[in-house]
């Protein structure tokens, strides 16, 4: 007899665990420990995912300008090169004179780009800038090339490829693999992996490449122009998260551009090499793919399910799954 109670108990104790986890609380959360959809209906469940991988950024900073032209021409006249030292001695140029001009400048560029992640290992994207500076007169030897102002404004659209070459995912394996000559019987040495990988690493370092065209709006000279071919970039990229949506980067890089000085004489010309080191800050957004969660009487910060369907409940500039010391 008592055992056949202590067999009803242990039934009726199992049967009340199964429907109480089956249930929901008062404001509908769902207590399944699994991933929930970003929308009720399939195709806004697609939608979202999708667009959880795109990302606006807005970026602004400092550039060095370094002017490069090797001038011959058959006709030297036709340019704005004077002589500005040994004047004691004036000669005019000719035909066979070679003269390497150097100069520089400085410009302060401001982009707005979208990004798109794909598998956390490439981001895409484009984006529109303009850059605002100014360029300095050219030396060589004891002559001056010198432009009719100094100001210039360029616009420019470009693409960007970036390989992203550390982040969280890739620490995860490299601890993964820097503790593989640990036995599993070692207790401690797992736990101290196990605790290292559950660490939140916010940083993140791209090494991303940039191509694109120039549009010039203001210039040193009527004679000075873009060059057809497109110019090229390479920076390196660090960004730090601050939530899962929102991040703060800095980079820094170089670019090659040309340019063309041309005279009256269509055939005659003058490439401008320029290389541009420079260095920018900015902040960068993703679209958040969860909704934010709207139910009344609800709230929980951190992500969780409504019927299946999974919402934030915290901005997105706020971690979404908070942990101890973390609540701001």
């Amino acid at each position: 007899m008592r055992q056949s109670r202590f067999i009803f108990c242990i039934i009726l104790l199992f049967t009340s665990v199964g429907e109480i986890s089956a249930q929901e609380d008062i404001f509908g959360i769902d207590t399944k420990a699994r991933r929930g959809r970003m929308s009720e209906n399939n195709i806004g469940n697609f939608f979202r995912q999708a667009i959880s991988n795109f990302s606006f950024e807005l970026s602004a900073g400092g550039n060095y300008l370094l002017n490069d032209l090797s001038f011959l021409s058959n006709s030297p006249s036709e340019y704005p090169i004077s002589q500005y030292r040994n004047l004691d001695n004036p000669r005019e140029l000719n035909s066979n004179d070679t003269i390497s001009f150097k100069g520089n400048g400085f410009g302060v560029p401001v982009n707005l780009g979208v990004r798109l992640n794909l598998f956390n290992l490439l981001i895409v994207g484009g984006g529109y800038g303009r850059e605002m500076g100014s360029m300095n007169a050219l030396n060589g030897s004891d002559y001056q090339f010198e432009f009719d102002n100094s100001a210039y404004t360029f616009d420019k659209l470009y693409g960007t490829v970036g390989l992203v070459l550390y982040d969280a995912n890739r620490r995860r394996s490299f601890l993964k693999w820097r503790y593989r000559k640990f036995a599993t019987q070692n207790v401690y040495m797992q736990s101290e992996k196990t605790q290292r990988m559950r660490q939140n690493y916010p940083w993140r370092f791209i090494l991303e490449g940039e191509y694109g065209n120039l549009f010039v709006r203001k210039s040193p000279s009527p004679n000075f122009v873009v060059n057809n071919s497109p110019y090229y970039g390479l920076a390196f990229r660090v960004e730090r998260e601050f939530s899962e949506y929102a991040r703060f980067f800095v980079k820094s890089g170089v670019e090659l551009r040309e340019f063309t000085y041309q005279t009256q004489n269509i055939e005659e010309f003058q490439n401008i090499k320029q290389t541009l080191l420079g260095a920018q800050v900015g902040l960068s957004i993703s679209i958040p793919g969860t909704k934010r969660c709207k139910v009344d009487g609800c709230g929980v910060v951190m992500k969780h399910l409504h019927n299946g369907v999974e919402y934030r409940g915290s901005s997105i500039f706020n971690l979404q799954n908070r942990r101890v010391g973390q609540w701001y």
